[in-house]
């Protein structure tokens, strides 16, 4: 309704700013949403086969152009398939790219590996850049929690990415976890292999 009619290039301006923060608001709330389904069981994973390297090609692809910018090079190591929920599977990957790009130190290297054993697939996502306190660790998948408090309002995220991961790992049976140290942070997924 307020863009129904012709305005002030000021007002544009406002509506904008408005536009912005009501997707924000959007987002969180569809993320709290799918949190709330996930905490009372209700995720229920579509399952079928996911070719685990095509997944990470494709999130590298979306990523590339501000891997670019901070002189990031994006790495694949190993191939593996999975009986999982492809979206949310690519969602969750998505979650912890995002991150590792973000953070990583520029010209530095944001390393996939894929390594299969008979019955699982191990999945690392590794940046270097500055070590996360291993105060911190024990919190990283806590709704809302960000190692800095100054990024709490930034226009990065809603603070729920990591939670989203990890609660769409447990909906698939499997585990997630993060070590930071010596200027590398991991994150390890462990998945049940496709039959």
């Amino acid at each position: 309704m307020a863009l129904s009619r012709a305005r002030s290039s000021d007002d544009y301006s406002i509506l904008e700013v408005n536009a912005e923060e009501f997707e924000h608001l959007t987002r969180m709330i569809s993320d709290m949403l799918l949190l709330a389904k996930a905490d009372n069981g209700l995720v229920l994973p579509h399952r079928e086969t996911v070719h685990l390297a095509n997944e990470v090609r494709a999130l590298f692809d979306y990523y590339d152009a501000v891997a670019d910018e901070k002189g990031l090079q994006l790495v694949l190591e190993g191939e593996a398939d999975i009986s999982a929920d492809r979206l949310m599977l690519r969602r969750a990957l998505g979650n912890l790219l995002s991150n590792a790009v973000r953070h990583a130190a520029p010209r530095s290297t944001v390393q996939v590996r894929i390594t299969g054993a008979p019955d699982s697939v191990e999945i690392e996502v590794e940046n270097a850049g500055e070590a996360i306190a291993a105060e911190h660790l024990e919190r990283i998948f806590d709704r809302f929690f960000r190692v800095d408090p100054s990024r709490q309002r930034s226009s990065e995220g809603t603070g729920l990415g990591l939670a989203i991961t990890k609660s769409i790992v447990l909906a698939h049976g499997g585990a997630i976890s993060t070590s930071s140290k010596d200027g590398l942070t991991t994150f390890h997924i462990s998945l049940t292999r496709a039959r």
